[in-house]
């Protein structure tokens, strides 16, 4: 049996700021590109089980490549949204059908350009852990989710298995440097703070991975 994770440590709660989050990703987004193929390769599997029932009219916060993109259902309408110019230029090269400034745009998360009610479902992937306010970022996806709508997370934080949970806590700090990324968060316990309900919940990858179906309030 895996040993009980201590408690995680502060880095958890860390905040970051968008022109940390915008610097970060202007020098990766070439390099995630390029490792596209390989992202899919360990990460399509748990996409195509968060995202594979989503409907309708599609936001994808923080969308990075738009990688959630071939996980959804032909029949939705995507709009991917990030605070990254670099990544949204990746992303549209990397999907033809996607254009800049329609499909694709330059956007805070936690101050969605969107009326209320605007989406069918919301979704979102390994974003929470790099917001600076998450819990602000939670809010916009509920308000812009309509209230019969689905926001659909996959996120990744702190394992459930003792060693690597220690191991997280121990390299938090410099990863947060490095990649703006809180690594060793509690994904329900962040959608727990936000007007988000949690109707269902999986996890994988010894506990990192955490698949998350939420309606809003």
């Amino acid at each position: 049996m895996p040993s009980e994770p201590t408690e995680p440590q502060p880095t958890a709660d860390r905040a970051s700021t968008l022109d940390h989050v915008r610097d970060v990703y202007a020098d990766q987004a070439s390099t995630m590109a390029r490792f596209a193929v390989l992202n899919r390769f360990f990460t399509g599997r748990y996409r195509r089980r968060a995202f594979a029932d989503a409907e309708g009219r599609v936001l994808d916060v923080a969308c990075g490549l738009a990688a959630n993109r071939r996980y959804l259902p032909d029949d939705t309408e995507y709009v991917g949204i990030d605070v990254s110019p670099d990544m949204l230029a990746q992303a549209a090269d990397a999907h033809d059908d996607l254009e800049l400034g329609e499909d694709l745009l330059e956007m805070d998360a936690q101050d969605l350009a969107f009326e209320n009610d605007s989406f069918d479902t919301v979704l979102s992937s390994l974003s929470t852990c790099t917001f600076p306010d998450p819990g602000a970022a939670l809010a916009e996806m509920n308000r812009v989710c309509r209230p019969d709508g689905t926001v659909l997370l996959l996120e990744h934080g702190r394992s459930s298995v003792g060693p690597i949970a220690r191991f997280q806590d121990w390299r938090a700090d410099a990863h947060f440097e490095k990649h703006a990324c809180r690594w060793n968060q509690e994904p329900l316990a962040v959608v727990a703070d936000s007007p988000l309900e949690v109707q269902r919940h999986w996890t994988a990858l010894v506990g990192i991975l955490t698949g998350i179906e939420a309606t809003p309030e």
